[in-house]
């Protein structure tokens, strides 16, 4: 059997993103994927703010081999359109000089970021990746686990795991006892175009919240060559009380809806239409025990509102790696000391998550968006507040108080 500190399972940006910092900080691991790379997964396809933050503290050099490929499309805003259709262009930057070489998100095919990660992974030496290895089954044992792949070659036991598997990890759901529950699930599918017009200059993405789908929204995320992601998702209690064929709702969508219909007057459908689902962080789970954590999808860590999931399972893979290093030097395994990883991890992305719950829980209301959106639309001055709340995490909490529309509307009148 085969000895290691930390074996890391699942190699998308969880699972790479913390191979990648051990390694930058000094500490070996084995990071295993059932799949062979290039791989391509069903997603939105969008990079926040959160991937090229985390990238450029790690290594400055890399982020700027990220910003260089030609694959990425570098997107300055948010273009959101409610119910009533009055469309607000939100920019991530107030007054920013668009450069693609310092651009605040982009929209990169899963193929080719996930691929990037892994290039980035195999220049590493004291990161041990193997392809083709699905791990099925595994053992706990005093000093850890021990984990065996589905044909049995692959025997390794390993004093830390860090699962970043995915949403269907047979890890967090049977070992760690997080079921599929549909009121904090959400469904979604995603296909390409090319030929869709209407696009903003500076490539906002668009998030547009149609009473049919509600609580969701139908995207169109541009990308480079012309192409666009385009997806439906809704979260999976009302796709099943209402139910929905999401594939056939996202066309009809695109067929009878007449703004979006205009748009898509020349596009060419160039893939299948996929589905996928997302576990969602609007209930707290525990998310590490005995010498083990969850990362990304695998501890459901995608955003209720925004389905943002990619920058979100990269930073829990920093702060795995970060917690699985103290793990080793203080020699200490156990849950309760595992659980400062779930702390930094409520102080930072799981209060975003609430956050994010509860402003999904105020979209439902469609006539209060329709209020609210009907004079935020054309008022640059609170244009600009809504702006600052995407990086001013405190600003963005008072969003889901009514004293704070009630000062903003009073101002505007004023």
């Amino acid at each position: 059997m085969e000895q290691t500190d930390i074996c890391i399972i699942g190699a998308g940006p969880g699972g790479a993103g913390a191979a990648l910092k051990l390694s930058y900080l000094g500490q070996s691991c084995i990071l295993l994927d059932k799949a062979q790379f290039p791989r391509d997964k069903v997603c939105g396809d969008a990079l926040s703010g959160k991937i090229t933050t985390l990238l450029g503290r790690l290594d400055p050099a890399m982020l700027q081999r990220l910003r260089a490929q030609t694959e990425n499309i570098d997107v300055w805003g948010i273009r959101f359109i409610p119910p009533n259709g009055k469309v607000i262009d939100l920019p991530f930057q107030i007054g920013y000089q668009k450069d693609k070489h310092h651009a605040p998100g982009y929209v990169s095919r899963r193929l080719e970021f996930d691929n990037f990660l892994i290039k980035e992974v195999r220049q590493r030496d004291n990161i041990d990746f193997r392809e083709n290895v699905h791990i099925t089954d595994y053992k706990k044992a005093d000093d850890g686990w021990e984990i065996t792949d589905k044909g049995g070659a692959t025997h390794i036991r390993a004093k830390i795991v860090l699962i970043a598997d995915g949403a269907h990890s047979r890890f967090s759901r049977h070992i760690a006892g997080h079921e599929k529950e549909n009121k904090h699930h959400a469904a979604a599918v995603r296909a390409y175009y090319e030929g869709i017009t209407g696009f903003h200059d500076d490539n906002f993405i668009e998030l547009h919240f149609l009473p049919e789908i509600n609580p969701g929204y139908f995207w169109i995320f541009p990308l480079a060559n012309g192409g666009a992601n385009v997806g439906l998702g809704m979260r999976s209690d009302f796709v099943q009380k209402k139910r929905l064929n999401l594939r056939k709702k996202m066309l009809e969508v695109i067929e009878n809806h007449p703004e979006i219909k205009a748009r898509f007057a020349h596009a060419t459908l160039t893939s299948k239409i996929l589905g996928y689902g997302l576990p969602l962080g609007s209930k707290r789970r525990s998310l590490s025990g005995d010498h083990y954590m969850l990362l990304g999808d695998a501890g459901h860590l995608v955003d209720p509102l925004t389905g943002e999931g990619i920058g979100n399972a990269f930073y829990s893979g920093f702060m795995a790696a970060e917690q699985a290093i103290d793990c080793l030097k203080t020699e200490r395994f156990d849950a309760d000391y595992l659980l400062n990883y779930d702390k930094r991890l409520d102080r930072v992305l799981r209060a975003e998550m609430r956050l994010s719950y509860k402003i999904q829980r105020v979209m439902q209301i469609e006539w209060l968006v329709n209020f609210i959106t009907s004079f935020i639309a054309g008022n640059p001055r609170i244009v600009e507040i809504l702006c600052r709340m995407y990086t001013d995490f405190d600003l963005r909490k008072q969003l889901v108080k009514p004293w704070f529309w009630v000062k903003v509307l009073f101002r505007k009148k004023k």
